[in-house]
């Protein structure tokens, strides 16, 4: 019982910690990288798709990604939905090809960056204790029906402490990264 809701929030907490780095992977810094577009949707025959599921995307130097869409009408359709996408970009279709330029990015716009990924991480560390509180509650409501002990019960409460301070330092060094990604010049 116990090891189930360690298990539980553990699983939990390392969800958080992927989901601040798949929330992190969007924000761009002035560099390309094929992730940047990996939340863009474009209209494909109807249905909403991920832009990677209708084109291949390649880095095709430091500051241009490269678009191939997969079928040769889509050309117009992706180079339309990247620059209507809320990421400041301006692509150009050249042939059956799109390419994206990553325009520099000043510094002001480094620091406001830098402010929006401090509260990611704030509310990735903010679901990493609501995953604690909620694991202390349940272990509260076994000793309540009396189905662990004490000993037990404060036990596990520390091992979730150490649990929580663990993901919580993990994702203070994987946003120190993004900062010191993003100010570098």
């Amino acid at each position: 019982m116990i090891n189930d809701i360690k298990k539980t929030a553990e699983d939990k907490m390392k969800k958080s910690v992927e989901a601040l780095k798949h929330e992190f992977a969007k924000v761009r810094t002035g560099r390309a990288h094929a992730g940047l577009l990996d939340h863009v949707r474009i209209d494909y025959y109807g249905s909403m798709m991920p832009l990677n599921q209708v084109a291949n995307i390649s880095v095709i130097d430091a500051h241009t990604l490269g678009v191939q869409p997969w079928e040769k009408g889509m050309a117009a359709k992706i180079e339309k939905t990247i620059r209507d996408c809320d990421l400041g970009l301006n692509p150009a279709s050249m042939g059956d090809i799109v390419r994206v330029p990553i325009p520099a990015m000043t510094e002001e716009r480094r620091k406001e960056l830098v402010k929006v990924v401090r509260g990611e991480a704030e509310g990735g560390k903010v679901a990493v204790r609501n995953i604690r509180r909620d694991a202390i509650a349940h272990l509260k409501e076994l000793l309540k029906n009396h189905e662990i002990s004490e000993d037990d019960e404060r036990r596990a409460a520390d091992d979730i402490q150490k649990m929580t301070d663990k993901y919580i330092a993990e994702m203070d060094k994987v946003l120190a990264e993004k900062e010191k990604d993003l100010m570098a010049v």
